[in-house]
């Protein structure tokens, strides 16, 4: 089969883990992985411990020092915290959103009473995206707000089949939200865990076979694709208890990639869901002449000796794929050929809406 020439992809949920831990990955590393896995664009998390991103300072010092080390283009989203509700109309022009933490992860950026979270709704501009961290009950509860103080909330990381039936309805019923579900979420259920031990721990956590049918089934519900990057050691995943979360950078192209294979998604849903609509649902500048090209026919297998990310692992190693990035052209200059990067550091670009 010939290769098949697609847009530069996007991801809206990475954890890049710069500046603050760079033991587990760095910009450098981690736009170099965001390449080869055919990813153009990043937009980065902010609840990096020792270092999270809730202050027109801390904004400013991440850009300047992503703009020295990037190899794709990055934006940035703020962090939500009950003392930082002044700071909102200055940064707002400068990120794609604002995330809430409605539930425990990684980071000290927890917003647990509802007249906290309240005011951060009204604090910040509604025509911008409000991402929120939200599981189970929570999901409930921010439509629920929805109701009565209408904005655009973006739901991150739906792994929950009654979640994703909640999203529908609300979206049936004319609420402005949107969500995204991680490809660790399709492809891995709480099954895998024995296998995996520590380094299937992630929040949200792995969930029920059913829950991975029902976020296929309602695949029609779903505005994106988004895949959480968060990578940490090998020491981190293996001592106890382990550290939440896992890299997929590289893997979401060839997962989804097989899914079309499979005849469970389209080509152009595909594209719809890794590229249009997140540059349109966040506002990210087009990049000009800007491609991947894939072999859809290819098969093979995922493995840990070709990941770029720092920590070196992916929990989809062994895993039999069809479909696999060829070539990637980042604004005319080819960047990725047969899973080598030659993008130098600094060449990407630090993007605002």
């Amino acid at each position: 089969m010939p290769s098949v020439r697609l847009p530069g992809l996007v991801d809206v949920h990475v954890h890049l883990r710069d500046p603050g831990s760079e033991q587990k990955e760095d910009f450098t590393t981690g736009t170099q992985a965001a390449l080869a896995g055919g990813i153009t664009t990043v937009l980065d998390m902010p609840n990096n411990p020792g270092a999270p991103t809730i202050t027109p300072a801390a904004l400013a010092a991440k850009q300047a020092r992503a703009a020295a080390r990037t190899c794709c283009d990055i934006g940035f989203h703020y962090g939500a915290t009950p003392a930082n509700l002044a700071t909102y109309s200055a940064v707002a022009p400068q990120v794609f959103g604002l995330k809430l933490y409605l539930d425990h992860t990684t980071g000290t950026l927890l917003v647990e009473r509802l007249e906290e979270m309240l005011a951060i709704f009204a604090a910040w501009p509604a025509a911008k995206p409000l991402l929120v961290h939200a599981e189970e009950r929570t999901v409930a509860a921010v439509l629920g707000v929805l109701a009565s103080q209408p904005r655009r909330v973006h739901f991150c990381h739906v792994s929950l089949g009654v979640e994703i039936q909640l999203i529908r309805a609300a979206k049936e019923r004319g609420l402005p939200v949107t969500c995204e579900v991680a490809p660790h979420h399709l492809f891995l259920s709480d099954a895998d865990l024995p296998r995996l031990g520590g380094y299937g721990m992630m929040k949200p956590p792995l969930r029920s076979g059913a829950d991975v049918d029902a976020l296929w089934r309602h695949l029609d519900a779903v505005d994106m694709i988004a895949t959480d990057h968060a990578p940490h050691t090998r020491a981190e995943k293996e001592g106890a208890p382990p550290a939440y979360g896992v890299p997929g950078l590289q893997t979401a192209l060839p997962l989804m990639l097989t899914a079309v294979a499979a005849g469970r998604l389209s080509l152009d849903r595909l594209v719809e869901l890794l590229a249009t609509a997140p540059r349109r649902v966040f506002g990210i500048p087009a990049q000009d002449a800007t491609y991947i090209e894939v072999d859809p026919a290819a098969a093979w297998m995922i493995g840990d000796a070709e990941q770029y990310t720092k920590c070196g692992w992916t929990p989809f190693a062994g895993l039999p794929v069809r479909g696999r990035l060829l070539r990637v052209v980042l604004r005319g200059a080819e960047v990725v050929r047969d899973g080598t990067v030659q993008a130098a550091p600094g060449s990407g670009r630090v993007l605002v809406p």
